[in-house]
């Protein structure tokens, strides 16, 4: 055989063998993520299924990572076998892709994993000690209407300072104290679930996907609440002003809570204390990013730090509570949605093999080609498709598909994609937004859907139009912001 002859034959076996490895790393995600989104009929949790899915993509992309490795890293592969020891080629591959692209990855994931975990942490706390007793105080009133946009307002804002998830949970814990009768509460539910989803898009760390994005510089945090704040604020207003006209006269006064809870050993000044060194803290973390340049989560970890003091403090006065430190400790900790956060490493992780093989930037072409570089629309089909399936993974492919394009750039394609730009700005709100079109396409109708036990095919029926309406019409805000005024 001559050389030249060897050399194509050589190099349509390892095409051959890419593409045969790429098509079952793929395929194995989407029976992955089809086993996510049938969560409910499998009877099998997500979470799992995402761990298992992870390491499987991973093992398969570590059995043949030599096909990849040295195609989109030369540079960086050619320095390290430099530097290594001898090997073959396929050792040396395994060896970069372990202490190289699995710990970037992880890196990544754990920045937003420590970031959730400190910021549910500390809303524990505040919770736990009565810092939201306030909440429910200045919602209290009998008209159904002014109920509906209290909570409207109370939800939107919460959400942009905590996180959709963690405010849907205090909101329904506020109403059932507030509203008697379950087919009115799940009307004010909804609204609960469409003010969370639209509070946390505007602001860097009110959704988990916000959150990946400004952490990894696609947004920045005076640029995303500037021009997604309108935009946002019409995606719940066009709703509420149509749900108002299902609520008519006055609510029957809910039964008092009289179960005794460690918030009631404070006082009122020690629980205002708690709310605003916890809430205040939390939106003090994009100004700590900025003046120290360290990664947010290091923020989370100092507001933690001092909240948990000052109420380790409040308890030591209280002679009469014996309780310990430790005890105190864990019971917080043993609140913390763990399930939630080893799904978000399972998900990160998988979408990082999808990175390393090509798939995603190879979609991000493809897709984009399709809709004629138009950003609206690519953003528009993402949030529409986040309301089926989780919006973690689609930003993250989408972050894997794109790059952060400079500013110097002159291209009006990629001024799309530097920081702040359209097609960021916008994913951001869609894939938040978005998910308010079914129950299931958020963390926060998930959790709303079990603890007020509203059906799929309900809210379908009665929210999902009048969601939709409100995500358009925070697109066409979004359109006239860049049009007219910035």
């Amino acid at each position: 055989m001559a050389r030249s002859d060897y050399f194509f034959s050589f190099a349509a076996e390892k095409l051959n063998l890419e593409i045969f490895m790429t098509s079952i790393i793929v395929i194995l995600f989407i029976v992955g993520y089809a086993c996510i989104a049938l969560e409910s009929g499998l009877k099998v949790n997500k979470t799992a299924v995402a761990l298992l899915m992870c390491v499987l993509c991973w093992v398969l992309y570590m059995v043949d990572c030599g096909v990849y490795v040295p195609q989109f890293y030369p540079e960086e592969f050619s320095k390290f076998c430099a530097e290594s020891f001898g090997g073959t080629t396929a050792e040396l591959s395994r060896a970069f892709a372990s202490e190289h692209l699995l710990l970037n990855h992880l890196g990544d994931a754990c920045e937003i994993i420590f970031f959730l975990m400190g910021a549910m942490t500390i809303v524990e706390i505040v919770d736990s000690n009565g810092g939201f007793n306030f909440v429910r105080e200045r919602l209290g009133t009998r008209n159904k209407r002014a109920l509906l946009w209290r909570i409207v307002l109370m939800t939107f804002f919460l959400s942009a300072i905590l996180d959709n998830l963690t405010t849907s949970i205090v909101m329904i814990m506020v109403l059932r104290k507030l509203v008697a009768d379950h087919k009115e509460r799940m009307i004010f539910a909804a609204m609960v679930i469409l003010a969370a989803n639209s509070g946390g898009a505007f602001s860097p760390i009110g959704d988990v996907t916000t959150i990946m994005l400004w952490i990894k510089g696609n947004i920045s945090t005076l640029g995303v609440i500037k021009e997604v704040f309108l935009p946002s604020i019409a995606s719940v207003v066009v709703p509420a002003l149509i749900l108002q006209f299902k609520l008519k006269g006055e609510l029957v006064p809910a039964g008092a809570d009289t179960q005794m809870t460690s918030a009631q050993h404070f006082s009122a000044l020690q629980r205002q204390w708690v709310f605003w060194v916890g809430v205040g803290g939390l939106m003090l973390v994009p100004i700590f990013r900025t003046l120290t340049g360290l990664p947010p989560f290091m923020g989370i970890l100092l507001v933690l730090s001092v909240l948990w003091i000052m109420t380790e403090l409040f308890y030591s006065r209280k002679k009469d509570i014996e309780t310990t430190t430790q005890q105190r400790v864990s019971n917080l900790l043993h609140r913390i949605d763990m399930t939630t956060i080893l799904f978000f490493l399972g998900i990160l992780m998988t979408v990082g093999v999808l990175a390393e093989i090509g798939v995603l930037g190879e979609f991000g072409k493809w897709l984009d080609n399709v809709s004629n570089h138009n950003a609206y629309l690519v953003t528009g089909i993402i949030g529409v498709v986040s309301s089926i399936v989780d919006n973690v993974p689609l930003v993250a492919s989408c972050m894997g598909m794109y790059d952060i394009a400079p500013l110097t750039v002159t291209d009006p394609t990629l001024l799309n994609f530097v920081q702040d730009g359209v097609f960021w700005q916008l994913l951001a709100y869609c894939a938040g937004v978005g998910g308010s079109i079914l129950i299931i396409g958020s963390a926060a109708g998930v959790v709303v859907m079990g603890l007020e036990k509203i059906s799929f095919g309900w809210y379908l029926r009665h929210i999902s139009w009048i969601a939709f309406l409100g995500y358009l019409a925070g697109i066409i805000v979004y359109w006239l912001e860049k049009s007219f005024l910035f």
